[in-house]
């Protein structure tokens, strides 16, 4: 695959990912473009097909999945996710830095291929402050919430494999988790912004 390095950004759900993408989108405009994934769930209110993820039919999915379309997928809360080939071509393709936001297992499955992405992992600082977060955020019902939990318990005991990430960023102080993602992307920003200059 031709252009930057791809990125990897893994963590649970609430650990603080969209955050801290937001202000790197927003300070390095077109630099980074996102690899929109597939699901298999309904669009929720707002979410646009092609932006927010590509809305597919299970079939459609598995088609895919069975012609190794698909970099990763999984399987949560009974609908299908996953990262298609495409979707990381598209991106690099417009010479911008790819950003993958995956779940460990995605992670696990990405070793296995040629992508030689920067693997970062974004964690809270405790389960409880994420329970919190989710909590503040109102829009899961106790059941799914507990399932984020259960998830995130199991994505933090994972994630200690020695090797598994380029950096673990904990995320209590958004500036300073901030600072740190910026500061092992640097080396890829600067190549993306001279690349475009030529």
């Amino acid at each position: 695959m031709q252009g930057p390095r791809p990125v990897v950004l893994s963590g649970p759900s609430g650990a603080g990912k969209s955050t801290l993408l937001k202000k790197l989108f927003k300070d390095y405009e077109n630099v980074f473009g996102f690899s929109v994934s597939h699901t298999t769930r309904q669009p929720r209110p707002g979410e646009v097909n092609g932006k927010d993820y590509h809305f597919v039919t299970r079939e459609e999915m598995q088609k895919e999945i069975d012609a190794g379309e698909f970099i990763e997928h999984a399987e949560f809360s009974g609908n299908m996710y996953g990262t298609s080939k495409g979707a990381v071509q598209a991106v690099q393709a417009q010479n911008q830095i790819c950003v993958l936001d995956i779940d460990i297992q995605g992670v696990k499955n990405i070793k296995k291929t040629e992508l030689n992405p920067i693997y970062i992992s974004v964690q809270p600082p405790s389960i409880e402050i994420l329970e919190k977060r989710l909590r503040d955020r109102k829009t899961e019902t106790e059941e799914s919430l507990q399932r984020r939990l259960t998830a995130a318990r199991v994505d933090l005991e994972l994630s200690k494999e020695p090797g598994l990430f380029d950096l673990v960023i904990i995320n209590d102080d958004l500036e300073k988790a901030y600072s740190e993602l910026k500061e092992v992307l640097l080396e890829e920003i600067k190549k993306t912004e001279e690349s475009r200059k030529s």
